[in-house]
């Protein structure tokens, strides 16, 4: 669907793009002292984008703004880590990243007095158990006694696998994107969730054609009739157009991918439930604009979903 190279990072990326299900992340699983004194207003998604080109293959990020309960403002920013083992230099990218941030900041606040605070958070959802040092001066071959004296920046992490499947989240909407973002990574115990992710769908009916997608894309141990069972207890009335999407002679192969015979059509529609679910209704000349698309074209509006603030940036080179 876009040009990034995992279905991880699009899925985490639509899953943090929604401001009620970023914010129910962040106040549930940032460091206490900072999540308590988080405002309830759901933060804001910043334009922009600190990843390096060479990095991109494995990682996204997302940059919010949001406020504390004393009306300070406080940037959050999510670095999504997709690796299948931990990346010890990863405080070294959150130290280059924080970096950028604050001289963007710089520029559009020239007469700036005080800087606002930047809280790193590292989203971890691989097999491994996360056991990277969450500071930079872990990476740093420094003298002991040199520590107070030498730069540093500490950050938050979760990693999904230590947090208990019924615990994930108290937030329905976030739940079930994160029991399936968990097991996306974890084929050998992908059976034994079924049902705890059958209910978690049934809560959310308006993510539901996402999320199985997602699971139709990443889940190697679901073959054709576990698919189809799973949209049978959750949207019944969808299952002969979701497996025709789902490109359904090759859902039983390890690693399904989508057949290129009927995947412009597939994409179409994953591409107007995703403008739907950014901007609300949508107006039939979208509708009519999206299906007359080419594969390439598709593909380009795609990337653009989770970062425009309009329709009209989406298909700003065809009007």
């Amino acid at each position: 669907m876009t040009n990034i190279a995992q279905p991880h990072d699009c899925f985490v990326r639509a899953l943090l793009s929604d401001p009620e299900r970023a914010g129910a992340l962040l106040r549930e699983r940032l460091p206490k002292e900072i999540a308590e004194l988080l405002s309830p207003e759901p933060p804001r998604l910043v334009d922009g984008s600190f990843v390096d080109e060479a990095l991109r293959h494995h990682l996204t990020d997302r940059l919010f703004q949001a406020k504390t309960m004393t009306g300070r403002t406080v940037l959050l920013y999510v670095l999504i880590e997709h690796k299948s083992f931990p990346d010890r230099r990863v405080g070294w990218q959150v130290v280059k990243y924080t970096v950028e941030w604050w001289k963007q900041w710089e520029r559009e606040n020239p007469n700036w007095e005080m800087m606002p605070p930047v809280v790193p958070f590292v989203f971890y959802h691989g097999v491994s158990e996360w056991r990277v040092p969450d500071e930079f001066l872990a990476l740093v071959d420094a003298e002991e006694g040199w520590r107070p004296w030498i730069l540093n920046l500490r950050f938050a992490t979760m990693d999904l696998g230590k947090i208990e499947d019924r615990m994930l989240s108290q937030y329905p909407r976030l739940r079930a994107w994160l029991l399936a973002v968990k097991y996306a990574t974890r084929e050998s115990r992908q059976l034994g969730i079924k049902s705890l992710l059958v209910d978690a769908l049934l809560e959310v009916p308006e993510d539901q054609y996402v999320i199985i997608r997602y699971i139709v894309e990443t889940f190697g141990g679901y073959n054709e009739q576990i698919v189809r069972e799973i949209i049978r207890q959750v949207r019944p009335e969808e299952e002969k157009n979701m497996m025709s999407q789902f490109a359904q002679d090759i859902i039983a192969k390890g690693k399904p991918q989508w057949l290129q015979e009927g995947r412009q059509e597939g994409e179409a529609i994953f591409l107007l439930r995703l403008l739907e679910r950014r901007f609300g209704n949508l107006s039939g000349w979208v509708s009519k604009k999206v299906h007359a698309s080419t594969q390439s074209t598709l593909e380009a509006w795609g990337d653009r979903v989770f970062d425009a603030q309009s329709l009209e940036e989406i298909f700003a080179d065809q009007r």
